[in-house]
């Protein structure tokens, strides 16, 4: 009888200690989803910022092609300007 008394004991404890252990995973687990749940957000949170970013380069890039754009206008406008003061000083001669 003692064998089985000792057995259905050995039974016990190592129930107990799978109860311990589904426990302390269990625990483990938790923590282990609240830790996905903030490397998810933080996620999410980069990225919406690299999407702003693109965003804020893309605007950029079309600011600085108006802004090259102007430049080169005035390049053309001031061009166009110094042929016309040339065309009437050749005007001024040829009626001499």
């Amino acid at each position: 009888m003692a064998s089985v008394a000792e057995q259905l004991n050995k039974v016990v404890e190592k129930t107990e200690r799978l109860i311990e252990l589904c426990s302390a995973l269990q625990e483990e687990n938790d923590l282990l989803k609240l830790e996905n749940q903030s490397l998810s957000t933080a996620l999410n949170v980069s990225k919406q910022k690299g999407k702003e970013l693109e965003e804020k380069l893309r605007i950029l890039k079309v600011a600085r092609s108006f802004s090259e754009t102007s430049e080169k206008t005035l390049d053309i406008k001031q061009k166009i300007n110094e042929f016309v003061q040339e065309i009437d000083k050749c005007i001024v001669l040829l009626k001499k």
